[in-house]
C-alpha cells in the first residue's frame, strides 16, 4: 500500500472526464499518425530494396538497410504497444477506474497521468514493479 492517503482521482485539478478524454483521444491521433507514416518509412524501404538487387550478407549497404527495417518496425511495434495502452486508459476511464493505480488502488498523482496519461500504476507501485510499470 502507498503512504499517501487514498483520493478520489475525480478530484485531481484539470482532470475532468471531459478532458482527460480529449488528452487521450490527441495522444492517440498523434499515435495513429506516428504508425502510418512509420508504415509508410516501412514501405519505402522495402520498395527502394525491391529495386535493385540487394544482400545483406554481402552488400556493403546491405547492414544499413537491415538495420534501417528493424529500427522502423521497432519503432512501429512501440507505438502500437502505446495505441493498446490509450485504448485500455480509455476503457478504465469509461468504468471510471481511471487515475487509480491497478495494484494498490491508491490515487495515481495527476503529475504522473500528465506526463503519462495511459499510467496504470502509482509512483510507488512502478517503483516497485508491482505492475506492468506503466
Amino acid at each position: 500500500m502507498s503512504d499517501s492517503p487514498r483520493q478520489d482521482p475525480k478530484e485531481h485539478s484539470g482532470s475532468t472526464s471531459a478532458g482527460v478524454r480529449e488528452r487521450l483521444a490527441a495522444d492517440r491521433a498523434d499515435t495513429l499518425a506516428r504508425m502510418a507514416a512509420l508504415g509508410r518509412d516501412f514501405d519505402g524501404i522495402v520498395a527502394a530494396n525491391a529495386l535493385v538487387a540487394v544482400d545483406d550478407e554481402h552488400d556493403p549497404e546491405g547492414g544499413t538497410t537491415a538495420f534501417e527495417r528493424a529500427h522502423v518496425t521497432s519503432l512501429l511495434m512501440q507505438a502500437r504497444r502505446h495505441l493498446e495502452e490509450l485504448d485500455r486508459a480509455l476503457e478504465r476511464l469509461a468504468h471510471g477506474e481511471y487515475g487509480t493505480c491497478e495494484s494498490c488502488g491508491a490515487a495515481i498523482p495527476p503529475e504522473r497521468l500528465e506526463i503519462r496519461p495511459a499510467a496504470t500504476t502509482c509512483v510507488a507501485c512502478a517503483r516497485r514493479g508491482t505492475a506492468d510499470r506503466t
